[in-house]
């Protein structure tokens, strides 16, 4: 029995909670336009949105939900005028290549060059020595910069 309870337990804590789907929409008043779609989700990005969409036809978009989704818990953020929806940053000293490749511009070789660098040279301590890894830009670090962070 108590090999029974510690095996759950390990497995317990083996396997994180799944985060909830994100999906962050303009405040337009037909619902039509681009919106972002984050979270537990296979592609994550923007995505236009015609007026009638549903949200099942946004996370369709975005290659549908992960086997770590929750589908019973979808947030969605609509900010108020002049406010901007906060996005989930990815941490670019702990994200794997698959979250890496999530940003745009970022491919498999960048995203291994960014895990190769970090191996090598330990944490980022700014964004801006992104800059230091092979095959990065000045406009590839634009495009990312308010995605990113190196804080928890």
């Amino acid at each position: 029995m108590a090999i029974v309870i510690t095996g759950s337990v390990v497995i317990a804590l083996k396997y994180p909670r799944p985060q909830p789907v994100e999906i962050s929409l303009p405040p337009t008043p037909a619902w039509a336009g681009d919106v972002y779609v984050g979270g537990e989700v296979n592609s994550p990005g923007v995505y236009p949105v015609d007026d009638g969409d549903t949200i099942e036809d946004v996370i369709r978009a975005a290659g549908g939900l992960t086997d770590n989704a929750d589908s019973s818990y979808a947030e969605i953020i609509v900010p108020g005028q002049g406010e901007v929806a906060t996005l989930q940053k990815i941490n670019i000293n702990k994200a794997d290549a698959w979250l890496l490749t999530a940003l745009p511009g970022i491919g498999e070789v960048r995203a291994g060059a960014i895990i190769a660098y970090r191996q090598q040279h330990g944490p980022f301590r700014d964004i801006n020595e992104l800059l230091k890894v092979e095959g990065f830009g000045p406009a590839t670090l634009e495009n990312i910069k308010d995605l990113i962070t190196i804080a928890d």
